[in-house]
């Protein structure tokens, strides 16, 4: 069926999602923010560090494990890239 009325803000005229030019460089001013949730009741927990490595990964287990004293702690990790 045709369509009848003017496309999103944000969509072109035939549908498809507007691109933004890229503007994405790797240089010194980044940050990597690690974060966990404790679904229970809903607190998080973030650390931010100057770049990706198991240092910082392992400062965020023992935050979590220093937040979490008593019970089991199931971590679910998720290293996925972006595209």
């Amino acid at each position: 069926m045709p369509r009848t009325f003017d496309p999103a803000s944000g969509w072109s005229a035939n549908g498809h999602r507007i691109k933004a030019p890229m503007d994405y460089e790797r240089g010194p001013e980044k940050t990597w923010v690690y974060g966990a949730l404790r679904v229970r009741d809903g607190k998080t927990l973030t650390r931010c560090a100057a770049s990706r490595n198991s240092k910082g990964y392992i400062a965020l287990l023992a935050d979590i494990e220093a937040d979490n004293p008593t019970g089991d702690i199931f971590i679910i990790s998720d290293n996925r890239e972006p595209p």
